[in-house]
């Protein structure tokens, strides 16, 4: 009879086995590859989002600064002058949608008091200011009689990878300029 007890020989091999696989290390190298790998892919979609999003607002800013820029070297202007205005801004956005943009150009004016208000607004994509209604502009920038053209534009930016992680990253930007040619910038035509 038999006995129900393994030989020693069985235990000898597996032992050398074990002890021989635990000091391989041939396959070390594609181990940790295969752990990190994800991170580092991870990490480069992070990395392209980043710049992606980054981009999109340096021509947020951009948009900004033409319109009020663009603006501000009229001595007047009608809704199709802004209208022109809004699509030349817009342009800076390629190759990016400018679906989600949206631009509200303001002249704002300063009484005897230096109290501001809303003398004209135009938008596209959004609402313009009502004239007449109080604007409150940052210390400093007018004077008596004096106005400044606003240029605000939002953005609401939709990363192509993570748009399922963050969702739309909404931009902003207001710029202002004083008008260059004349005291202010005069709309005509009864406005946009």
């Amino acid at each position: 009879m038999r006995n129900s007890i393994p030989d020693n020989g069985v235990f000898l091999k597996l032992r050398r086995r074990l002890r021989a696989l635990a000091h391989d290390t041939g396959g070390v190298s594609a181990v940790e590859f295969a752990l990190i790998l994800p991170i580092m892919i991870t990490m480069y979609i992070g990395a392209v989002e980043f710049s992606s999003a980054l981009t999109v607002d340096r021509r947020v800013s951009s948009v900004a600064s033409a319109a009020a820029d663009l603006t501000a070297q009229a001595e007047e202007v009608t809704s199709n002058s802004l209208q022109d205005i809004f699509t030349a801004a817009t342009s800076i956005m390629t190759p990016y949608s400018a679906d989600p943009i949206s631009i509200v150009v303001t002249s704002v004016i300063a009484d005897a008091n230096n109290d501001t208000t809303v003398d004209w607004s135009c938008a596209k994509n959004g609402s313009p200011k009502s004239q007449g209604s109080a604007y409150t502009l940052p210390d400093g920038l007018t004077q008596p009689f004096s106005s400044v053209i606003v240029a605000e534009v939002s953005y609401s930016y939709t990363p192509p990878i993570g748009q399922f992680l963050t969702g739309g990253v909404d931009m902003s930007e207001i710029f202002y300029l004083r008008p260059r040619r004349s005291l202010t910038v005069e709309m005509q035509g009864g406005g946009c």
